[in-house]
């Protein structure tokens, strides 16, 4: 058994595929289904099923995930703490970011790690919240920004701040957009992401305390796909400013302020809370908070 051998079999367990973890791995499918197959000879073990949508684990094979993570996870840490010595920081970290925030925060992220850690490398995934929590547990994302995040023994995350959502409309005239309480937002013809979305669960979950329940037009995930719907006539959305501005055509949406009560959407940081956090991750850590509280206010 080798470090690459347990990186291999992670890998594959991880991207439930030897073709998609060959890709992303680097190395060749026939020598990565043999460095995995020497594995689970030394372990006298099957570890991975083979089936018509790629691979699984076994129950022998869930066990050695959990300490094949364990165990990369130590020795990055032991070189970190190497790069230290050095006077740097080293190792990966991935991060995932939401699409509404992806292109506001992605290049003044990657500037400043580049310049705090350079010896360091970054990955960024865009993705939705309920798949990123997922990844979190997996150990595919170190850390996360999760919107309304649900509290969980799996997941540790630290509110950073809290966004005022508006009822957008295609624009119409030239008139300022109005006030419109929450209770006839269930009256509007939503283009809405599909659930379990942590916007559209938020979005029922409050118009259920009020007696209501929203009117979906259509149902649809991406923001941007949202917005070109919007824009189409096809109806109106609940989104943040954020997700307007960086939309690249501000001028072609009414946002209307939802009142009476007002619909806020909660941004958190989060990391397992089962792995500790790595020097250069509690790096990035600090990074992601501080840039997403200055550019996100």
């Amino acid at each position: 058994m080798d470090l690459k051998q347990l990186e291999y079999f992670v890998g594959v367990a991880e991207l439930g595929s030897f073709t998609r973890a060959s890709v992303a791995l680097g190395i060749a499918q026939p020598a990565l289904s043999r460095q995995v197959r020497l594995l689970e000879v030394e372990l006298r073990q099957n570890l991975l099923t083979r089936n018509g949508r790629g691979v699984a684990t076994t129950e022998a094979g869930r066990i050695m995930l959990e300490h094949a993570r364990g165990v990369l996870h130590q020795v990055e840490r032991a070189r970190e703490e190497l790069g230290r010595v050095r006077g740097t920081l080293a190792g990966r970290v991935a991060l995932g970011l939401p699409p509404s925030l992806s292109k506001m925060l992605t290049v003044p992220l990657i500037r400043a790690f580049r310049s705090l850690m350079p010896d360091a490398s970054l990955s960024i995934t865009e993705g939705l919240s309920v798949t990123m929590r997922e990844s979190l547990i997996s150990g595919r994302l170190d850390i996360a920004l999760l919107y309304n995040a649900e509290p969980s023994p799996e997941v540790d995350s630290f509110p950073l701040l809290e966004e005022d959502l508006y009822l957008i409309r295609r624009k119409q005239g030239k008139s300022a957009p109005k006030p419109i309480t929450l209770r006839a937002v269930a009256d509007e013809p939503l283009v809405i992401p599909s659930r379990p979305n942590s916007l559209r669960m938020l979005i029922e979950v409050e118009l259920a305390n009020l007696g209501r329940h929203p009117t979906i037009a259509l149902e649809i995930d991406g923001v941007a796909a949202i917005l070109d719907l919007v824009a189409d006539g096809a109806g109106s959305a609940v989104l943040s400013m954020n997700a307007i501005t960086t939309s690249g055509r501000p001028a072609a949406f009414n946002a209307h302020p939802i009142v009476k009560p007002r619909l806020r959407s909660k941004l958190s940081l989060a990391v397992s809370s089962s792995r500790p956090a790595t020097l250069t991750q509690k790096a990035m850590l600090d990074l992601v908070r501080q840039i997403a509280g200055k550019l996100l206010k």
